[in-house]
């Protein structure tokens, strides 16, 4: 297993491993075999930036049985899906905004991160798993009286498309089992979501088998596995948390 991050240190961008407090600085392509540079820094002395820089964001809807059930949702019979804009990429720690002319509901969605690793295009659900590099914490942030604003099309991609709207890091994991994880929102101090990723209708190698089939996926590319029960609304001045063990926490203030 491996934690990869991307930082901004002295006026440049370095990529590297995570080792306990420390950064062993690597040099190269994170997707083609980067080599150690021999340097190492410490995590306090840099600026965390998102683990990837995503040619595109693609997120799920009801893709949750106990949310399905909460909400008396039909299961889909494929994923259900839309585009985050790169406009709403935030990285760890970094600030998240509401919308200047947006009064409405501004709500947090604690999510497991898919990152491609390899290009695919229409790949078998036995062989998806091999597509994938990691995995990586999200906040899939949604101003939610943008969907139905217009009684005439529903706006999801307007509602979560937003400037920092696209939260996720701190770090890219390899090596995990999704299967055995869980996801874990804390806001303000008080656990808000908590739930086994092992509920997920599609899980993570046929979200990938299924969406190939619609578009090539690129390496660097985010897919947000959606959400389960416990969504919520934030206040400006509020921290959230998102946590996954073995990847870390995201934390981000909300103004």
């Amino acid at each position: 297993m491996a934690r990869w991050i991307r930082f901004t240190q002295a006026g440049r961008i370095g990529l590297g491993r995570l080792e306990g407090e420390s950064i062993v600085v690597h040099s190269g392509d994170l997707f083609a075999n980067p080599k150690p540079s021999g340097e190492s820094l410490p995590v306090a002395a840099v600026k965390l930036l998102t683990p990837v820089v995503p040619g595109k964001m693609i997120a799920l809807w009801n893709n949750f049985h106990a949310l399905a059930a909460k909400l008396n949702a039909a299961i889909p019979a494929e994923p259900l899906w839309l585009l985050k804009a790169p406009n709403s990429f935030l990285a760890h720690g970094e600030t998240i905004r509401k919308p200047a002319a947006y009064d409405g509901k501004v709500v947090y969605e604690g999510e497991l991160g898919i990152v491609i690793g390899r290009r695919c295009s229409a790949v078998a659900e036995a062989d998806a798993a091999a597509y994938i590099f990691g995995y990586t914490c999200i906040n899939d942030v949604t101003a939610a009286e943008i969907i139905n604003k217009d009684a005439a099309f529903q706006q999801w991609s307007r509602a979560k498309s937003y400037d920092t709207f696209g939260v996720f890091g701190p770090a890219l994991a390899t090596g995990l089992d999704p299967a055995a994880l869980s996801v874990r929102l804390v806001l303000n101090g008080q656990e808000r979501q908590n739930y086994p990723v092992s509920d997920m209708i599609f899980p993570p190698a046929k979200i990938v088998s299924l969406l190939s089939r619609d578009m090539t996926l690129e390496p660097g590319d985010v897919i947000c596995c959606g959400t389960s029960v416990g969504v919520g609304s934030m206040k400006p001045g509020s921290t959230v948390e998102v946590t996954i063990e073995g990847i870390g926490t995201l934390s981000n203030r909300y103004e």
